[in-house]
């Protein structure tokens, strides 16, 4: 899921004063030097006004982490590098990952139709799961529409007075899908490119009829338990954050300015496959660096996950299987994912061969550029 307007959670604290300056981390000894201009672009975000930065990075030379601002308004605990936080549309590399997994074992074709998988599922106002393949969602082809843009949807979940009254409801990813097929398909399938959602719900279920597992017992057991993800986790319907955690804040309302509210406890089934996981920077770096290096997938599978749709809205970047590569301003690629959700913006990229990583998360979902951070830490601006 990413939504990068406002959001989630639990007690309302409006934002009563300005931080006082950025509290910004200790680096390792002899590491900080070569992550100078990451960690201004890291002030600078703070600055700028989200409350706090986390963020890791990891190369040839080590590993390296900042922070910058709090973790919580109230006490103005900083935040820490070790924290967990939602890290929302990353949660479509690891479905995507275990989509290809099981591939790779033949108990599945990413040219399979939805409809073969789960019979009747997408079906009215002109969508139609027997012309829809398993690779068309997870790149984005489908032309299903995206439920997170319902306006119904929108109203109960990421605007304040619906948000305070609904935010524990229980949702089931068949309900996610069905507010999708109230609307007509964005597209014919194929024809186009569109970021859904509803896409990755319906990757979920896949893996879920397909093993008959629940699709988080199936990314622990495959990814996150192999790689020692210890921070990473698919909560299903809990609403808190495992410890150590910042705060998470958002606007909930249709502009950037006014209120700050506390959203961080939210039952994360509205986000079922699309945005709902739970993770770290030093997870996201270790899950994205072994992704990569072919640690993950064999080279048949990861190299179409590669395989990318440019859109036209993107001009430097490309759309692969749940994976985005992006040219930066220098000519480095970078591989990887972001996620917004409520109280929460995140990015995990990669150099093309696993070499230099970097993970870091904003615990404010209406400001913050991360863009101005992977770019400082790769080219060094």
């Amino acid at each position: 899921m990413i939504v990068r307007t406002t959001l989630v959670a639990a007690t309302a604290v409006a934002l009563t004063a300005a931080l006082a300056g950025p509290a910004i981390a200790a680096a390792p000894a002899g590491t900080g030097a070569r992550h100078d201009a990451t960690r201004k672009a890291i002030e600078a975000a703070v600055t700028d006004g989200v409350p706090g930065v986390t963020a890791t990075a990891k190369d040839a030379h080590g590993v390296w982490s900042a922070t910058a601002g709090v973790g919580d308004l109230r006490t103005q605990k900083p935040r820490s590098p070790h924290d967990h936080y939602r890290v929302g549309s990353i949660t479509k590399t690891f479905v995507a990952t275990v989509l290809l997994q099981l591939e790779a074992e033949g108990r599945l074709s990413l040219d399979d139709t939805v409809d073969k998988w789960l019979p009747g599922l997408v079906h009215g106002n002109g969508h139609d799961g027997r012309r829809i393949t398993l690779r068309r969602l997870l790149n984005h082809t489908s032309g299903i529409f995206n439920y997170t843009d319902d306006d119904t949807f929108v109203r109960t979940y990421f605007l304040r007075d619906g948000f305070f009254k609904h935010r524990f409801d229980d949702r089931t990813p068949q309900d996610l899908i069905a507010i999708a097929m109230s609307h007509k398909p964005d597209f014919a399938p194929g024809t186009s490119w569109n970021y859904s959602n509803t896409n990755y719900a319906l990757a979920a279920l896949v893996i879920e009829k397909a093993t008959g597992r629940p699709y988080g017992a199936e990314v622990h057991d495959r990814i996150a338990a192999p790689l020692k993800l210890r921070a990473t986790s698919v909560p299903g319907t809990r609403p808190t954050l495992p410890q150590p955690s910042g705060r998470a804040y958002g606007k909930l309302a249709e502009t950037t300015t006014g209120p700050t509210y506390d959203v961080t406890e939210l039952n994360p089934s509205l986000a079922y496959g699309s945005g709902d996981m739970v993770s770290s920077s030093a997870d996201l770096n270790r899950f994205y660096t072994a992704l990569l290096q072919g640690k993950l997938l064999p080279a048949k599978q990861l190299k179409a996950m590669k395989t990318t749709v440019r859109p036209e809205s993107f001009p430097n970047a490309g759309y692969g299987l749940g994976l985005i590569d992006r040219k930066l301003s220098c000519g480095v690629h970078v591989w990887g994912h972001g996620g917004g959700i409520h109280g929460s913006s995140s990015e995990a990229v990669t150099t093309a061969g696993g070499r230099h990583a970097l993970a870091l998360n904003f615990n404010g979902d209406w400001s913050g550029d991360s863009e101005a951070v992977i770019e400082a830490e790769y080219c060094g601006t």
